[in-house]
């Protein structure tokens, strides 16, 4: 509207208002977008500082091998445990006793993931079944692993089926847990839409409360995983049989038998190793696809 000095208002400052609040929200819901760095500096920003840390590590252990406060059989030079590593690589048993453990603790995995996820939507949608298990499964994950040998030996035998059924324990109730802590964070609108686009309980699971659990449901496996891979471990070193084969559990005892301590560091870092390989190659994709799609990129 003009006024006497040639000016113009606004004749309805009250929607400009609102465009500009409107305006706001859009801003705050939309995702910040991070300036890519270059190819180099991204992989030199993920490789450098993992070699440092083990350049300090192994820093820190040469100077207290060097300063002679144990005996060499209690601390050996990492030049010991090389050679132990190498050997074993070059003639080819380090891949044997890798692949040992590896398959026992991916395939011990797969059949925890086969019974916990439906046990995990029954506890979780259930309230007559949450109240009957639910205690048992979440004591069952605080119960250590290692406690399970002696039984699973006495049941099976020195054989493969008490070694699954070690890790089984071990890694169900994790997974079990995760699955219905994340259901449990679901939103309750989105079951209810699923019941009214006609989703059956199938389809219900299927297409909405797996994915939208999906975060809970991945920390539970990671969980799950862990507690297998221990698990694993325990067993291979409390039962110990030529039928079992050599393992790094396995491996890790004899080199106690024996007072070697090189061989006992050496299975040590291989159990370290394989416990950070399956980290990096196999959730950490899976975890940052994950929080990307949720607009979480950042997070990682």
């Amino acid at each position: 509207m003009p006024q006497p000095d040639g000016s113009v208002t606004d004749p309805n400052p009250a929607s400009r208002d609102l465009a500009a609040v409107e305006a706001g929200l859009d801003a705050l819901d939309a995702p910040v977008v991070r300036r890519r760095r270059a190819g180099w500096r991204r992989v030199l920003g993920a490789v450098l500082p993992p070699l440092v840390a083990v350049a300090v590590f192994l820093g820190a252990w040469q100077a207290l091998w060097a300063a002679a406060f144990w005996p060499e059989y209690k601390l050996p030079a990492p030049l010991a445990v090389w050679e132990v590593f190498w050997g074993r690589l070059h003639t080819g048993e380090a891949l044997g006793i890798l692949w040992t453990s590896v398959h026992r603790a991916v395939l011990g995995f797969l059949i925890a993931l086969v019974i916990a996820t439906p046990l995990g939507l029954l506890v979780a949608k259930m309230r007559v079944v949450r109240a009957a298990v639910g205690p048992l499964i979440t004591g069952l994950q605080s119960l250590p692993s290692v406690a399970w040998v002696p039984a699973a030996v006495l049941w099976f035998g020195l054989n493969d089926a008490a070694i699954y059924m070690v890790v089984l324990l071990g890694a169900v109730p994790s997974i079990t847990n995760g699955l219905v802590a994340g259901i449990d964070q679901i939103p309750p609108i989105l079951p209810r839409v699923g019941v009214v686009l006609g989703a059956n309980r199938w389809q219900a699971a299927r297409y909405v409360l797996l994915p939208a659990a999906l975060p809970g449901y991945l920390a539970g496996l990671k969980q799950g995983w862990a507690f297998s891979w221990r698990s694993l471990m325990a067993a291979e070193l409390i039962a110990t049989s030529p039928q079992l084969g050599l393992g790094l559990g396995a491996f890790l005892h004899n080199g106690q038998a024996l007072s070697d301590m090189p061989q006992v560091i050496a299975a040590v870092l291989m159990i370290l190793l394989v416990g950070i390989g399956v980290e990096l190659l196999a959730f950490r994709p899976v975890e940052r696809r994950v929080l990307r799609a949720r607009g979480l990129a950042g997070v990682l």
